[in-house]
Formats: structure tokens, C-alpha cells, sequence
């Protein structure tokens, strides 16, 4: 399943896409500790297996909590959540 976190407004679209379907095959999760945000927390899904999600305080403010990998993705380098992530689960759109 594809679950889609954030929002949109005047400035853009502002979403982190996480595929709970590659996430729960994942055991580490190393995309929480690789986001210097601190926006994804391990929850159970519907079929009781283990994946990330947004945290609920974070997802209206993506576009001010993700400044910092947006720079690194101006340069040229994906976001260290997307980085870390083995599986291909995460996607950022901004």
C-alpha cells in the first residue's frame, strides 16, 4: 500500500510517499535514525507488521522540517531518509 504524508499549499506540494509494502520487509528501518528531522516513527500497519510512518506532529510541516535535505537534493544527492532506505519505500515530492 502507498501511504502519502504531508500537504499542499500556495508555495507547492509537500509529500513523503512510503511503499508499506517494501517498508515491512525492512527490519532495521535505518531511515529513522538517517533523518537529522527526527519525522519517521515504526508502527504496526493494518496486517500487524512493522513500518514507518510520519510522525502526526510533523506532517503539516514537511516544507520547514525537510529544509535540510531539500538543499542536499538541490545538490544533486537524494534525501538521507531516501538514501538509507533499502528497499526503494521512500519518496519525497517538493
Amino acid at each position: 500500500m502507498l501511504c502519502h504524508y504531508g500537504y499542499e499549499d500556495g508555495s507547492g506540494f509537500y509529500y513523503i510517499r512510503i511503499d508499506t509494502d517494501k517498508c515491512c520487509t525492512c527490519a532495521e528501518k535505518p531511515c529513522v535514525q538517517a533523518c537529522p528531522a527526527g519525522l519517521f516513527a515504526v508502527c504496526l500497519d493494518d496486517y500487524d507488521e512493522e513500518v514507518v510512518e510520519i510522525r502526526e506532529e510533523a506532517r503539516n510541516r514537511l516544507k520547514e522540517r525537510c529544509t535540510v535535505c531539500k538543499n542536499r537534493e538541490n545538490a544533486g544527492q537524494s534525501p538521507r531518509c531516501v538514501q538509507a532506505c533499502p528497499f526503494d519505500a521512500l519518496q519525497h515530492t517538493w
